[in-house]
């Protein structure tokens, strides 16, 4: 007979790490099912220096690798497998890899969330070397430098405003005439000493050998082509982008309930529609998306699932 976990989570990022550990400490048996490289974005994060009790030098990579070393310590199991299809209603879950199927009576959906890129050429190459999707994570780095941000929503201004506190100049970048943002938080960036505008403009590609030394953009009404280069005193550009994120919800949109922006959406426990089906993480519908909250989504879901598979036996 094949193996019934009493819990299967899916993704590896901190969120089905902090899921497992839990799950495991509580003598669930565990599975963490992980698809690419285990951590998720922090896994490519050079510094966390947000993330309670964390020293300085902590990098992402380190970090995680203290997750997956409690997890196992804990006896959590962990398979590298791509999910294919997964079966979710009743109280027997199935989910279909290319390692083949396991079982389980609960699931814990830690699927994750990836920035919309630029799609622009040297912007994969120059991630972590200039390029950046966090300002909470990487502003400080760009401290008495100058940065250039693109987006033009609320997350796009409120990271401006918030990079402006390290860096001396930001100059926002947005394809439109007129932001999407909320008018109150337009009317503060625009009264923001530090931040400088330009319109109906995207970027064509990111300039640089090794670190970020410029950026350039196009007017999409006139075809005007600039660059926008790093002071020489300074060597280095700084590219914050804020165009949206892409939830990885396409394996289970159509069976739990998501939002128009594609989020799962869930109750305060980490529940969805489903009984005996969690999410946690950047994969929901949330306000802060960062380490600390994608650990506690995952420690709230485990603790639900225990409960959920304690009645089962009841």
């Amino acid at each position: 007979m094949d193996k019934i976990y009493d819990v299967i989570i899916i993704g590896s990022g901190p969120a089905g790490l902090s899921a497992g550990l839990y799950a495991a400490r509580a003598k669930m048996t565990t599975l963490i099912l992980e698809k690419d490289k285990t951590g998720g974005q922090i896994s490519g994060t050079e510094e966390v220096a947000n993330y309670p009790g964390s020293i300085r030098e902590a990098t992402g990579p380190l970090l995680v690798a203290r997750m997956v070393e409690q997890v196992e310590a804990f006896g959590a199991e962990r398979a590298r497998a791509d999910v294919t299809a997964v079966e979710l209603e009743g109280k027997l879950k199935k989910i279909v890899t290319s390692k083949g199927d396991f079982l389980a009576k609960s699931v814990i959906l830690a699927l994750g969330a990836k920035p919309r890129l630029l799609g622009v050429p040297n912007e994969k190459l120059l991630t972590g070397k200039g390029v950046s999707y966090c300002a909470t994570c990487d502003a400080e780095f760009f401290t008495d430098l100058e940065v250039v941000v693109f987006g033009g929503g609320d997350t796009a201004l409120e990271e401006a405003m918030f990079i402006a506190k390290f860096a001396k100049k930001v100059i926002v970048v947005h394809r439109r005439d007129t932001f999407r943002a909320a008018k109150s938080i337009i009317e503060k960036a625009m009264a923001h000493p530090k931040l400088e505008f330009i319109y109906d403009s995207v970027a064509t590609q990111i300039i640089g050998d090794g670190m970020v030394q410029g950026v350039e953009i196009k007017n999409i009404k006139t075809d005007e082509v600039k660059q926008i280069m790093a002071d020489p005193n300074d060597g280095l550009l700084g590219v914050f982008v804020f165009v949206g994120y892409l939830p990885e919800t396409e394996l289970v949109k159509e069976v739990v309930t998501v939002d128009t922006a594609g989020y799962i959406i869930t109750d305060e426990n980490m529940k969805t529609k489903i009984p005996g089906v969690f999410a946690a993480g950047d994969v929901r519908a949330k306000s802060l998306r960062q380490v600390v909250t994608a650990a506690a989504d995952g420690a709230i879901a485990a603790v639900q699932a225990e409960k959920y598979v304690d009645a089962l036996e009841e």
